[in-house]
């Protein structure tokens, strides 16, 4: 008997089995349903219906996890040696590793805990907590960076500050910094955690933390004469200024100038910082003199940020310069600041520190690269394209059990978890694995798995899979209609959904192109569709008609411009109107001064892939900085639809 390549045995296996799970999908959908709902005993009683489905490890999990508080070790140790390497096996081990930390079961946890994948905070400070116990001293050692590096800590890690205050590692500076940061995050509850191990006579009271945070201006006015007495006095009425800053940087400046002789010169430098870094979100142009004011005490990473970004509004190269050079080495060191440093060594006169630097980030696949290799004068060019998955590929990638759960999760629509179980299951892939996993989930029309696996090659790349085109028949003849470029609609679309067709944000938008409802019920009034109620938003092609003409709209009410139009299909063309200069300002500086981070890693992201989509459609080099062209100033024209949503 002639044998089967093992290939298409694979492609068979795989088929059969997700046909014959479809027969017990509505048992699956009811275990889960029983599991959200703590029913033990229904869970039960749909478990004994599901055996042989793909997603079964997923019911005995849920079975386990319901009783994991009252669970023993051999239960959980059984279910991870049967499932071991799997996304749920590493899920579970960290839930028992939890419960055993709450409990401080060491001797089962330090057995347990090397053979998780995936540790968190809370579980990491379990464990330095068990080697402390241990007499290892180098647990303080690595738990001490953990001040600094997360706004809130969990519970788990609290004896470990505690100890760290204790032994003097963490002092009252230390802890007033800390304090800082999490008023300036709005995190009262956590900053008077944090406060609670200051000294006696500096801990603030919780009432007047309150008291600040929602009327800081009065607090200034009514600060008492001898206010700045005390560590804790000064530094409520930091808080004070801090806040104030926040609504009126105007107003905070004002106020301060009339007891800034009273602080230390690092408090002063403190607080014109803090004034500063508001300044700059809002554009206004004290800012870079308020940040000289700032001085050298030590800035967050987000001020500095936002002092290049004053700076580069300014076109003050100098500072610019010196602001990049300020950044701890791993923020310096992103393609952002890079790029920005050797634009301003070019500004300045320094050609080849500037051509040394753009080097750095040619030719990489993102906003930063393009302009770098701009900047240097080479096209944009697609990397030659990998050879495709070969038959026994795809196979090895249909026959991956992990890959296999996840396509089932996806058709019963539980993303999540599939989303998790994808994801961990292509862990440490290489480039031929990450291609052949990009062609079976694009065959399985789930495409924004399919440009996640693609995304990750390191050598060897299909840009026809980073960059998927789906519903072409769909998007085109609209796109023409409208005469929008169809190379940026696509660049929007896979940034806005990643052609998730039923994706639903947070915030409740919808489709492909993730309209609002009142966006949506809007633009059909406008343009006339016939027969639209918000039930049809997913439909394809009445989301891809409602999200184009939107993006029309939006774009001949702002210069026909794409930056502008990006910015306003994110955040609203108010917003995107607002954040104009009073003078015309390169697309790239409009581009990385906006002040939302979401919008303006959109827009970047929005404007790099439509170079890469414009390559693939035309079969042509491409060039970033003509599509950002520049942008005009605020005010010279009045909108053109002062309706729009």
């Amino acid at each position: 008997m002639k044998r089967l390549p093992c290939a298409l045995v694979a492609l068979l296996w795989a088929s059969a089995a997700v046909a014959a799970g479809v027969t017990g999908d509505d048992r699956l959908l009811a275990a889960r349903d029983a599991y959200r709902a703590g029913d033990v005993a229904r869970l039960a009683r749909q478990a004994a219906a599901v055996r042989g489905h793909p997603l079964e490890p997923y019911v005995e999990y849920w079975q386990i996890s319901l009783r994991l508080n009252d669970a023993d070790a051999p239960l959980v140790r059984d279910f991870l040696s049967r499932h071991a390497g799997t996304y749920l096996a590493d899920k579970l081990l960290g839930e028992w590793l939890k419960v055993l930390g709450k409990r401080q079961q060491w001797e089962l946890f330090d057995a347990d805990y090397p053979r998780l994948v995936q540790p968190d905070t809370e579980l990491v400070c379990h464990s330095l907590q068990s080697r402390l116990r241990l007499g290892d001293s180098g647990a303080l050692d690595e738990a001490r960076p953990l001040w600094s590096a997360a706004l809130e800590l969990p519970e788990s890690c609290m004896p470990l500050m505690e100890r760290l205050v204790a032994a003097g590692r963490i002092g009252p500076d230390d802890l007033w910094e800390r304090v800082r940061r999490l008023l300036e995050a709005k995190k009262l509850g956590a900053a008077r955690t944090a406060a609670a191990w200051l000294p006696a006579g500096q801990i603030p009271d919780a009432r007047t933390l309150e008291t600040i945070a929602d009327k800081p201006l009065r607090h200034l006015v009514t600060l008492p004469g001898n206010f700045a007495a005390t560590r804790r006095g000064r530094e409520m009425a930091l808080f004070a200024v801090q806040r104030v800053a926040r609504n009126d940087p105007h107003q905070a400046a004002e106020q301060w100038e009339k007891i800034a002789e009273r602080f230390s010169a690092a408090e002063r430098g403190y607080a014109w910082g803090q004034i500063a870094w508001q300044a700059a979100l809002r554009h206004l142009p004290e800012a870079t003199g308020w940040y000289r004011r700032a001085g050298a005490v030590p800035l967050s990473e987000e001020q500095l940020a936002w002092k290049a970004r004053a700076a580069l509004r300014a076109l003050n190269w100098q500072m610019v310069h010196d602001a990049v050079e300020q950044m701890p080495a791993p923020l310096a060191a992103k393609p952002d600041w890079i790029y920005w440093l050797g634009r301003a060594h070019a500004a300045l006169g320094r050609q080849d520190e500037a051509h040394a630097l753009f080097r750095r980030i040619a030719g990489q696949p993102n906003f930063y690269g393009n302009l770098a290799d701009d900047e240097l004068g080479q096209p944009i060019s697609l990397p030659p394209r990998a050879t495709r998955a070969t038959a026994e590929e795809l196979g090895f990638a249909a026959a991956d059990a992990g890959l296999g759960r996840a396509l089932a999760l996806f058709r019963l629509d539980m993303r999540v978890e599939a989303v998790r179980e994808w994801n961990f299951s292509l862990r440490g892939a290489d480039d031929r694995r990450l291609l052949a996993a990009a062609e079976l989930a694009q065959r399985n029309e789930v495409f924004d798995r399919a440009i996640y696996a693609a995304d990750r090659t390191l050598a060897q790349h299909d840009y026809s899979l980073r960059y998927l085109a789906p519903f072409r028949e769909h998007v085109e003849p609209k796109a023409r209609a409208l005469q929008l470029d169809h190379a940026w609609v696509y660049g929007l679309m896979r940034q806005e959904s990643r052609f998730i067709s039923n994706a639903k944000s947070v915030v409740g938008a919808k489709g492909l192109m993730q309209l609002m409802p009142k966006t949506a019920q809007w633009v059909a009034r406008k343009i006339g569709l016939k027969d639209y109620h918000p039930g049809r938003v997913q439909e394809t092609d009445v989301n891809v008609t409602l999200g184009t003409s939107y993006l029309k709209l939006v774009l001949d009410d702002l210069d026909s411009h794409p930056v502008l139009a990006s910015a306003a299909y994110n955040a609203g063309p108010g917003r995107a109107r607002r954040w104009r200069d009073t003078r015309p300002i390169e697309g790239a500086i409009y581009a990385e001064t906006i002040p939302f981070n979401e919008t303006r890693d959109y827009v970047k992201k929005v404007m790099s892939n439509a170079v890469y989509y414009s390559a693939l459609f035309d079969g042509e080099p491409q060039s970033l900085k003509p599509r950002l062209g520049t942008v005009g100033a605020r005010g010279r024209d009045a909108p053109k639809a002062d309706d729009l949503p």
